[in-house]
């Protein structure tokens, strides 16, 4: 099974090589570690392309930190191959979310609504700025970018395939040519 990294979902990174038998230090970038305590495996980005590694022990820590041994990686030199090195999953393993919470991805697609102008267009991708995403929406004349939060982004209905925004008429026509 190959898997292209649209078919999948950004895990986090192999931090650190620990110890001298091939241990590693992992970092999670999600909201909740917890919820992949009992991950058997990942695919790890090797010169662009995603491979297998199974889990032989998980131990998540504090902070988005897990310890884990890979099957194997018997040595500190193979644990230094996959060190800095990033982690996925495909998409179908990601937790069940409730119906007002959303994964990043699930945008792509969705139909905006402004609560003023009416349908704007459709979400071209999402850009995931660290702690500042941004929805890209794409006119016929122009690109329009509207941060991710709760001051802009009113309502997410994944079932109806929109996203209820209130923006200033300025953010709608800041790229406009």
């Amino acid at each position: 099974m190959n898997l292209d990294k649209d078919q999948c979902y950004h895990l986090g990174h192999v931090s650190k090589v620990r110890g001298f038998k091939g241990e590693t230090v992992l970092f999670l970038d999600v909201d909740n570690p917890a919820d992949y305590a009992e991950l058997d495996s990942v695919l790890i980005d090797l010169r662009g392309s995603l491979h297998p590694f199974f889990i032989e022990s998980l131990t998540i820590d504090d902070k988005g930190f897990a310890r884990a041994k890979f099957e194997g990686i018997t040595t500190r030199d193979a644990a230094t191959e996959i060190s800095g090195k990033e982690l996925f999953l495909p998409l179908d393993r990601l937790p069940e979310l409730p119906d007002d919470r959303y994964y990043l991805h699930e945008l792509k697609g969705m139909e905006v609504r402004d609560e003023k102008h009416g349908a704007i267009g459709a979400v071209n991708q999402v850009l995931d700025y660290s702690h500042n995403p941004l929805i890209q929406v794409l006119t016929r004349t122009h690109e329009i970018l509207i941060p991710l939060n709760d001051d802009f982004v009113k309502k997410v209905d994944k079932k109806k395939g929109q996203i209820e925004v209130s923006v200033p008429d300025e953010l709608l026509t800041v790229n406009k040519l």
